[in-house]
């Protein structure tokens, strides 16, 4: 079998670059060791600048609806546990702007949301290949060759590693993960359903810390009654966790008033120890590193799954560009260039959350978490700056007459806005151009949004724009065919149509 890209793992990170290359007409085939999608909740929180990934590509009114914001902290006391101690937002709320509509986190379990992005995949022609282990893999200058466990060979023009910290891929390359270890006591994570008598509700995240033998905490999952995360730690660093379901009942008994008969079901239960690992490269000839492949967090921050997802995010329009439009190889380059740097932070700020937590120190979540402040200003792609924006910057939301700045960067292409100033006239179809008098989040002057929400490109005249969308490739019309049985599913959803919008005047923030 033979395909354009070949993605190792149908976790959130698989399964979004799938997404992604699907609607761009890219041949592309998911596949996954196990014989199922992961049935656990790893992670459970979606970051505002994820959901705004989600806004692009056309599952996040689904996913907001199958989610939840965040639920209170409320601490347990006493000898029993039963005394209902404070309560608190372990994240800071916000409210959303113009600028930025989604403005707090989203609870959703990880399995709840891997579903969501398995439908959509399928909703778009696209499938995963189940039971399909990976036992080696060469490449040449043309392509990469994998073997997998039963005998079955696919050639590939480039290969995604999305296989998890114990990446299979990764190994295969020889690349080293290297990092520290943030805390060495050991936890232990499950899935639990709760009997409905029991003693917690659902409108709470539920802490005890004063047990013998370390802190558990049980949050409140939406997508199933009475299902809760729960996460424990040991205080005894040798302490070897019980995952089966007997000792998950019985931990959860010893540390709190739920008994052991209340816990109708262990859904799923993993031990670890928090690490915070970078992979030296994540991209090796024709194969990349994504997600947690290429980065390992310690939990605190709820920021894994989001940089994961945007990962895959990154890369997805990169490739699309060179496979189907003509761009470069060199750009595939740029993957690296910016998102190790970004991983690199990432795996700071959950690294200090976990170790300002274990000291005692206060364990709210603030803005930074939300990764809306994530950008690539001074990166390989990032050029010029007008106006309020640098190239880099993540592109404002906006209120226009009929919609929002987000419906127009919505799909697999270019935006260039004009604002204040006059549009040049393009004979690209991959870059849709629209018109605004003002809008002051921008300023003034000419901003190409890259298909991924970043300012790609900007001016406040059109010199030297040509030449950067030759780099991207970007200055021609779509191609005549698509390969794969992904094309008919784009042909039908396609990119979002242009939106006309201006010169723009009336109540719109977005005008004059």
């Amino acid at each position: 079998m033979d395909t354009d890209v070949l993605i190792c793992g149908a976790g959130p990170t698989g399964l979004v670059l799938a997404i992604d290359l699907a609607r761009r007409g890219v041949p592309a085939l998911l596949v996954e060791k196990a014989d199922h999608l992961f049935p656990g909740s790893r992670g459970k929180g979606l970051q505002p600048r994820t959901q705004e990934v989600l806004h692009d590509l056309g599952i996040l009114e689904t996913v907001r609806a199958a989610g939840r914001e965040y639920p209170r902290m409320l601490s347990w006391e006493g000898p029993d546990g039963t005394t209902r101690g404070r309560e608190w937002d372990m994240m800071e709320r916000s409210e959303p702007t113009e600028q930025t509509p989604y403005a707090n986190g989203l609870l959703i379990g990880q399995a709840h949301f891997q579903a969501l992005l398995h439908d959509q995949l399928r909703a778009l022609g696209g499938e995963v290949v189940f039971g399909a282990g990976l036992a080696g893999l060469d490449q040449d200058e043309h392509a990469v060759t994998a073997r997998f466990a039963d005998g079955r060979e696919v050639r590939a023009r480039h290969l995604v590693a999305a296989d998890g910290g114990r990446s299979t891929v990764r190994r295969l390359l020889g690349v080293a993960l290297r990092g520290e270890s943030v805390d060495p006591k050991p936890m232990l994570v499950a899935d639990v359903v709760v009997a409905p008598d029991a003693f917690v509700d659902e409108e709470h995240w539920h802490v005890w810390t004063g047990g013998d033998g370390g802190a558990l905490v049980l949050c409140p999952l939406p997508g199933a009654p009475r299902l809760f995360q729960m996460v424990a730690q040991y205080d005894d660093v040798d302490t070897v966790a019980d995952t089966s379901p007997e000792g998950v009942r019985k931990l959860i008994a010893a540390r709190t008033p739920v008994t052991a008969d209340e816990i109708a079901e262990v859904v799923w239960a993993s031990d670890f120890r928090p690490r915070a690992a970078l992979a030296e490269r994540f991209r090796v000839g024709r194969v990349f590193l994504a997600g947690d492949a290429a980065h390992v967090h310690s939990p605190a921050g709820a920021q894994g799954l989001n940089t994961s997802v945007q990962d895959a995010y990154n890369l997805g329009w990169k490739l699309g560009q060179v496979l189907r439009h003509g761009a470069p190889a060199d750009l595939l380059d740029t993957y690296e260039a910016e998102r190790r740097p970004v991983a690199a932070d990432v795996l700071g700020i959950s690294t200090r959350l976990h170790r300002k937590a274990l000291l005692g120190g206060d364990s709210r979540r603030g803005n930074e978490v939300k990764q809306l402040g994530i950008g690539y200003r001074g990166g390989p792609l990032s050029v010029g700056r007008a106006g309020s924006l640098e190239a880099g910057d993540r592109a404002p939301d906006g209120v226009l007459p009929e919609g929002r700045l987000f419906d127009l960067y919505s799909g697999p292409h270019f935006t260039l806005l004009a604002i204040g100033t006059e549009a040049p006239a393009l004979e690209s179809e991959l870059v849709h151009v629209h018109t605004l008098t003002a809008y002051e989040p921008y300023g003034r002057g000419l901003f190409l949004i890259r298909p991924d929400g970043y300012v790609g490109w900007a001016g406040e005249t059109p010199r030297g724009l040509t030449g950067y969308l030759a780099r991207v490739g970007a200055t021609a019309g779509p191609p005549a065919s698509a390969a794969g049985p992904s094309a008919a599913a784009v042909s039908a959803t396609g990119a979002a149509q242009p939106v006309p919008v201006g010169p723009v005047s009336g109540p719109s923030r977005c005008g004059g």
